[in-house]
């Protein structure tokens, strides 16, 4: 979880001594599969919501998984809030994060992310 929280919060000291895209996805993976008691969920909901908050980076696709495994009130609040924030990349996530939420039969691919980029999935 510090290796995650590392990279959400300072990405740029992290790209320059632990890069390492895979261990990221790993992590990512590893924490969406398990179970989730209160403070664990606490802090998956923030780093999802540190991730949509910010320019997309390296295989942050991947906390869709985590925020589908955390779906809550207090998640999509979160992700509302940031839909309608200033920041135009926590727009952007925001909204991706919840439409794959809303339609899980969605699969979460570059296909996908791209898609919805081009503004032609909604």
């Amino acid at each position: 979880m510090l290796f995650l929280e590392w990279e959400a919060r300072h990405p740029q000291e992290w790209t320059g001594h632990a890069k390492d895209w895979g261990t990221k996805q790993a992590l990512i993976r590893d924490l969406a599969a398990t179970d989730h008691d209160r403070y664990l969920r606490a802090k998956l909901v923030d780093l999802v919501d540190l991730a949509v908050q910010r320019t997309y980076r390296c295989k942050d696709r991947e906390y869709v998984r985590v925020a589908r495994a955390v779906d809550g009130d207090e998640l999509r609040d979160r992700l509302h809030r940031a839909q309608r924030s200033e920041n135009p990349a926590a727009r952007l996530h925001a909204g991706y994060v919840l439409l794959l939420l809303d339609r899980p039969e969605i699969p979460n691919t570059r296909h996908v992310w791209r898609t919805w980029l081009s503004g032609t999935l909604t």
